[in-house]
């Protein structure tokens, strides 16, 4: 494990949460490792590798990674969003992002583009992007279904999740810790929260910033967080407005699935 130096704070930190993950990890390591910084840049982030204790071979694949911009902690923790607590009070950046095993940045520029965002009087709260769905062989299958708004606000999240939690980089001092009483939405409670504090977010463009492998804890869960989703958003935006949306969320997706001719 590399040792931060007490005096650096970082512009990003990147928290990458994992447990057994040794199939899925080293393309997420290699994304932010081929990144393309400028000499000024070179020591502007941190990653974090936030693990529960893994037992096959994960954190091999990790130490043998040649980053000294990387740090792990390997305890038993009890879930991923309790670790992902872990990591944002590990945190020494200005901002900080999650990138989940499995999961990677896009291209080589998806850092210089987040740095880039950075700048004004008032720092942005939230900067944020597209986000693309890959296979574990980092294949495109295709944008994620959920397109980021140009203009992001609280209100935006009234739709769902606008914008995939690992596009989604948040200043850290409006950063709260999730809540774990949430099992698989906890993400989304955490993004309206950021909005809340957010006077100012930064839109990256079309191209996307983040390949999102397809088989996530989310995704395989899906029933139970809709379910959770209904009573986070019911929280914000009332239960009388959320339950017409969702009826309208009901017939778009049967008039999707329908398909027409003309269309």
């Amino acid at each position: 494990m590399n040792t931060r130096p007490s005096h650096h704070r970082p512009l990003l930190s990147i928290i990458t949460v994992c447990y057994n993950a040794a199939d899925t990890i080293r393309p997420t390591l290699e994304s932010v490792d081929r990144q393309e910084l400028s000499d000024s840049r070179s020591d502007s982030y941190e990653h974090l590798i936030i693990d529960g204790a893994s037992t096959d071979g994960t954190l091999d694949i990790v130490a043998d990674t040649k980053n000294p911009r990387r740090y792990i902690m390997s305890e038993p923790d009890g879930g991923i969003y309790l670790a992902m607590n872990k990591g944002l009070s590990q945190a020494h950046g200005e901002y900080v992002m999650f990138l989940n095993a499995g999961d990677r940045l896009h291209g080589t520029n998806a850092l210089s583009r987040i740095m880039d965002a950075v700048g004004g009087i008032v720092l942005p709260g939230v900067i944020y992007g597209q986000t693309d769905i890959v296979d574990k062989d980092g294949r495109r299958i295709g944008p994620r279904h959920l397109r980021a708004p140009k203009v992001l606000n609280l209100g935006s999240f009234k739709e769902g999740m606008v914008v995939c939690h690992q596009a989604f980089i948040a200043l850290t001092r409006i950063a709260e810790p999730f809540d774990t009483r949430f099992r698989f939405s906890a993400d989304y409670d955490w993004c309206i929260r950021c909005l809340q504090h957010s006077r100012r977010n930064i839109y990256l463009g079309d191209e996307p910033i983040i390949d999102y492998l397809s088989e996530g804890t989310t995704t395989r869960n899906r029933g139970a967080s809709l379910k959770e989703r209904f009573k986070i958003m019911s929280h914000y935006y009332g239960p009388v407005p959320t339950l017409i949306r969702h009826i309208g969320f009901v017939f778009r997706l049967l008039g999707a699935r329908k398909g027409s001719p003309r269309n």
